[in-house]
């Protein structure tokens, strides 16, 4: 049997699709400790992997640790400058501990692979400095330079013609040369105090040269003719059932005769005037079930008092359990939950415009199977007509189903498993045997 070790970036989004891999490598008889934030770690045990407590990285799992001057500092930035901060000083500063970590724990527990999320830079950096073969696995859309795709964070959508090509090449030039410049600094003097050497590589573009594990399926990434091998669609990683469940008072009603409609915001961007309160007004006086989840924060924070008759508002559900009941999902476009509701055959209104959130709604878009609406914070009637397209259009519904059972053809946790094995095993670029189909579901 061989050694794992997984290290991830400690928010929910990059922890949550480690889980079904981590229990399935367990499953096969393997060793499997796993690296992350504290509030993680009944997460990492109920996997039955060893849970390892971030030591000198900073540990935001609990944001009581993140310094206030940070939060002050990043909630004044908006667009590329708030992106920017958050990977200067989340994934490019904590990758130094991350490091430190790494190497402390390899000598307790000489793992033949790290396994790692597609945030967390330390694997790459473990590797150069002599450290064993590292995987990774995508947490949101692939992210790495193609002369087919616009850079990560536009959100545009995939141009291989010949015109197209040459776009993508001088926006490639212009975020890196000039707009993330500093990025690329910021970076280089990290790994130099490391001992490492300055490299032109630019974050995005940092993907394990042996294993990458994107949990989707191809036709819902863009295609790319200079797919690297080591890249393979396993399917979404889904998360497993909750232990337990009680549901609300209400949860009888999601068995009548009306159309459900789910609103989240996740769990990280969870200020409620941006799309949860819009879409509750927008479909107040409509013939719906409106189901919020506020992502933990106190249902008070909505502020809307009373609420309208038809909206039930809850601080968390599980998909696992509510899913199966929706006919429309409105989110900010969190790819974890955009799987999840695919899985499902749910059709999806998008409103993101931080982090990864673009890229994850233009896929949507360009997938057929929901409508972006290009902000994070939309009106009412916006939403309302969007909903409305959803629930009339069966174009949307069924590229939906048919997503849903694409995905059903996938055993995520096993085909990562079996790829994960076979790295461990040969230690050399696990590459795929023939081209990945990228052609979108008719």
């Amino acid at each position: 049997m061989a050694r794992f070790l997984i290290g991830t970036v400690p928010v929910i989004g990059h922890v949550g699709p480690a889980a079904p891999i981590a229990r399935k490598l367990v499953e096969h008889g393997h060793e499997v400790w796993w690296y992350t934030g504290k509030v993680f770690q009944p997460t990492v045990e109920a996997t039955g992997a060893r849970f390892a407590p971030i030591a000198n990285s900073l540990d935001y799992s609990d944001l009581g640790n993140v310094p206030e001057a940070w939060i002050v500092q990043r909630n004044a930035l908006q667009g590329l400058d708030q992106l920017k901060f958050d990977l200067k000083h989340f994934f490019i500063d904590t990758a130094l501990g991350q490091v430190q970590d790494l190497q402390v724990l390899l000598g307790e527990f000489p793992a033949d692979v790290l396994l790692v999320d597609s945030f967390f830079l330390g694997a790459a950096w473990v590797h150069e400095l002599g450290g064993p073969p590292w995987a990774e696995y995508g947490s949101t859309v692939l992210p790495t330079r193609s002369r087919d795709t616009a850079p990560f964070g536009l959100g545009l959508r995939p141009n291989a013609s010949p015109l197209g090509q040459l776009c993508n090449r001088g926006l490639h030039w212009l975020f890196q040369s000039v707009l993330l410049r500093d990025v690329q600094a910021h970076t280089n003097a990290v790994r130099n105090r490391l001992g490492l050497r300055s490299v032109s590589q630019a974050f995005f573009d940092v993907t394990s040269p042996f294993l990458y594990l994107q949990g989707t399926v191809p036709a819902f990434e863009y295609p790319r003719g200079d797919l690297p091998a080591q890249v393979h669609f396993v399917g979404p990683l889904l998360p497993a059932p909750p232990a337990q469940f009680t549901p609300p008072s209400w949860w009888e009603e999601l068995h009548k005769d009306r159309p459900v409609v789910h609103v989240t915001q996740g769990t990280v961007t969870t200020e409620p005037s941006d799309l949860i309160v819009p879409t509750l007004r927008a479909l107040q006086k409509e013939d719906v079930l409106v189901v919020a989840t506020t992502g933990g924060r106190p249902v008070e924070d909505i502020g809307l008092a009373p609420l309208p008759d038809n909206a039930r508002v809850e601080r968390f559900i599980p998909h696992y359990h509510l899913l199966p009941h929706i006919d429309v999902m409105v989110t900010n476009g969190g790819y974890n939950g955009v799987q999840m509701a695919l899985a499902h055959g749910i059709p999806l209104v998008v409103a993101g415009r931080s982090e990864d959130k673009p890229e994850v709604a233009a896929r949507v878009a360009w997938a057929g199977v929901g409508i972006d609406l290009r902000t994070k914070s939309p009106k009412p009637e916006r939403i309302a007509s969007a909903i409305k397209q959803l629930i009339t259009n069966s174009t949307y519904k069924n590229r939906a189903r048919r997503f849903q059972t694409e995905m059903e053809r996938y055993d995520a946790p096993a085909r990562a498993v079996a790829l994960l094995e076979q790295l461990a095993q040969t230690g050399r670029p696990v590459l795929s045997d023939s081209q990945q189909s990228f052609t979108q579901l008719a």
